[in-house]
């Protein structure tokens, strides 16, 4: 396939395929960053001498290669699937939110879906402590991964990578995963500075000594680093889970992505530039879109989507009776989750009604 053709897959909202051929060569909110780059990248579309800069900040994973034909259909339906992942790994500039304990491990984890047509999308949110019959794996550097059941999902990355945490997803939902985007610590903070802050509101006092966020009740420009606090804080919040902080970071998205279609970034190419290097260098992709004329395709392809197009919601579980501090999927209403995507419809309300919440919706709008 030529570059040209790839391209053309990979962006058209109209073609509305699924491309099923590997590409070339092979971390926090990173629905965040599809956001960002269905502006920032595409509005790049006339600054073809930054095309060599913004490449080099790209450096791809090949998920494809790692993972092998034992996965599930690419059903060419029109639809996109997309596994958003952040890294809480503490390393480099990272390591000023704590010590790295073993290893990184998924500290956000979405499963995007971009509908045929691409003008409306569905994120579910995996919560990090969900225990998971985690599949064995190869990691990057070829070696075998063994499997475990009752595994917290965020251990599939630890052990195994990016490929290893998506043959997880992809083995809990039956979905193939057509792209991989992972954000850092550092990346996501410099892209909230550039742009400028995020606006929010919250309606209860956030004061959380963990993620060093402290916010009065009332309207808030968040800059890098409060908005990684907001995105990180779980204790005092709600009923001090996962689920809670689940519910402030989709909040936060909202807000990102309406902010970022209203910058305003077209009228002013110096803003633009910093914008798209912040987000270049903030991701590591899947090897389909680890240069700037695959990602310009990309953010093409999801540009006509707002945050009134995205419905979000938590995958359906309850809390581990025997360990509260762990939650296990409600089985069937996980299924219809995961039906529904995959036959390209909208998820019902039923799948997540008796879904645990971590009581925190409306703290953040």
């Amino acid at each position: 396939m030529t570059e040209q053709s790839k391209s053309s897959r990979i962006g058209g909202a109209g073609s509305g395929r699924r491309r099923k051929q590997p590409a070339k060569r092979s971390r926090k909110v990173a629905v965040l960053v599809s956001g960002a780059l269905a502006v920032l990248v595409l509005g790049g579309a006339g600054l073809g001498y930054v095309y060599f800069k913004l490449d080099g900040n790209l450096e791809g994973v090949d998920i494809n290669a790692q993972l092998g034909t034992d996965r599930p259909d690419d059903v060419d339906n029109g639809s996109m699937d997309i596994l958003v992942l952040g890294s809480d790994s503490r390393s480099g500039d990272n390591g000023a939110y704590g010590k790295d304990e073993g290893g990184a491990r998924s500290d956000t984890a979405m499963v995007v879906h971009v509908y045929e047509g691409h003008k409306k999308a569905s994120v579910v949110s995996v919560p990090r402590d969900t225990l998971v019959d985690r599949p064995s794996c190869t990691d990057a550097q070829g070696t075998a991964v063994a499997g475990e059941q009752r595994a917290m999902f965020n251990t599939a990355y630890e052990v195994g990578g990016p490929a290893c945490a998506v043959k997880t997803v992809e083995a809990m939902s039956g979905i193939r995963m057509d792209h991989y985007i992972e954000v850092d610590f550092t990346g996501f903070k410099k892209l909230i500075d550039e742009l400028g802050g995020v606006e929010i509101t919250t309606t209860a006092a956030i004061e959380d000594s963990k993620s060093h966020l402290d916010l009065e009740p009332g309207t808030h420009t968040l800059d890098g680093e409060q908005s990684l606090g907001l995105v990180r804080t779980r204790k005092s919040v709600g009923d001090g889970s996962d689920l809670g902080r689940i519910q402030l970071q989709q909040a936060f998205m909202k807000a990102f992505i309406d902010q970022v279609k209203d910058v305003g970034v077209f009228t002013n190419p110096t803003k633009l530039l910093d914008l798209a290097d912040a987000a270049t260098k903030a991701i590591t992709p899947d090897s389909e879109l680890d240069s700037v004329q695959e990602l310009m395709g990309f953010a093409k392809g999801l540009s006509g989507i707002g945050a009134q197009d995205v419905h979000m919601v938590t995958m359906p579980v309850e809390y581990d009776p025997r360990d509260p501090n762990r939650v296990v999927p409600l089985e069937a209403q996980s299924r219809q989750v995961w039906t529904a995507l995959k036959k390209d419809l909208p998820i019902p309300a039923s799948a997540t009604k008796d879904a645990a919440t971590g009581q925190a919706d409306g703290v953040v709008k």
